[in-house]
């Protein structure tokens, strides 16, 4: 810091030196100095908040980097969601649909992928929030994509098998078109012939001549040949896949219980046996031991011409004989 200052004087017109004293000289040097301290807390103020570091600026690279990658995995995540969910539905309402099996549960499709401290290993890391969630949207996509894996497979066994249960369901008539009368009683409510009273009828009524042949309406089991009061003479035939047919009133049998028979083979004959009015044959279609209308299930041998005038026949039905 000088010792001497220059004034200049107005009156000689010249700049006369002075010299300082000791506190004049310290009171400057602390006013630039601090002066100088301020100035450089400014700029290191304004450079922090306006300017990054070399390091900053690597690891905000770094970020922007990884955010974009995330953001392309991400999408690739949701489009693999999408697709998987379109496969679900596909899977339930159609391909199961066909099959006659039942959809997959939502709660087990959607099932946890594991206890909630399998992602405590991931919170050290940077960008934690980021990298654990990408974890659990990858960790349930891949429970999904098991479960429909193994879907899948119950698909092929049982498209495999679909040869067979078509073999199977009871499709046909189970007297020849050409051999029964008329239609009798068709499935429903109706007067019973004997106890006159409204009794359900669980299966359809055909008149024929005695021994006129019955037919094997699908592949199967015979599980019974018997003789029950109100049924007379019949036959039940187990077709596997939840199928099981009906014959009563017979006058005879083909088989016997536990032969295995073919559709269209001839089990038994056309009788008037049990309670019954005249001769006839009763036959029922049972799907998991519950009764179902035969007449949807005659697909198999009939024009759509001849099913039509069936469903007519049977919708205009007299007296029932059984």
């Amino acid at each position: 810091m000088g010792k001497y200052e220059y004034r200049f004087n107005r009156d000689t017109l010249n700049y006369e030196r002075i010299e300082k004293t000791w506190q004049q000289r310290a009171k400057t040097f602390t006013i630039k100095t601090l002066s100088s301290v301020i100035i450089a807390c400014l700029l290191v103020i304004v450079m922090y908040y306006n300017f990054d570091s070399p390091k900053e600026r690597t690891q905000k690279r770094n970020y922007e980097q990884l955010l974009s990658q995330y953001s392309i995995l991400y999408k690739k995540v949701n489009t693999m969601h999408n697709v998987l969910l379109s496969l679900e539905k596909r899977d339930d309402n159609i391909y199961r649909a066909i099959f006659e099996a039942e959809p997959i549960p939502t709660s087990i499709r959607r099932a946890g992928t594991g206890g909630v401290n399998i992602y405590n290993k991931l919170e050290d890391l940077e960008n934690s929030k980021i990298v654990i969630s990408t974890s659990k949207k990858i960790n349930e996509l891949s429970k999904a994509i098991y479960i429909q894996s193994k879907s899948y497979d119950e698909i092929e066994d049982m498209f495999r098998n679909k040869v067979n249960m078509l073999a199977s369901i009871p499709a046909i008539l189970p007297i020849a078109i050409k051999d029964f009368k008329r239609v009798s009683s068709a499935y429903g409510y109706r007067i019973h012939p004997i106890y006159k009273q409204r009794i359900a009828h669980m299966g359809m009524d055909f008149t024929g001549k005695i021994n006129t042949p019955i037919y094997a309406t699908g592949n199967g089991k015979v599980v019974k040949v018997d003789k029950q009061r109100g049924h007379g003479r019949r036959i039940i035939i187990d077709h596997g896949y939840g199928y099981k047919s009906v014959y009563a009133h017979l006058n005879g049998y083909n088989v016997k219980k536990g032969q295995k028979v073919k559709r269209g083979e001839i089990i038994g004959f056309l009788g008037n046996s049990g309670l019954s009015t005249g001769p006839h044959l009763h036959y029922e279609v049972r799907k998991n031991n519950k009764p179902i209308n035969p007449i949807n299930y005659y697909f198999n041998d009939l024009t759509a011409d001849a099913y039509d005038n069936l469903v007519e026949a049977a919708a205009n039905t007299g007296q029932s004989m059984d």
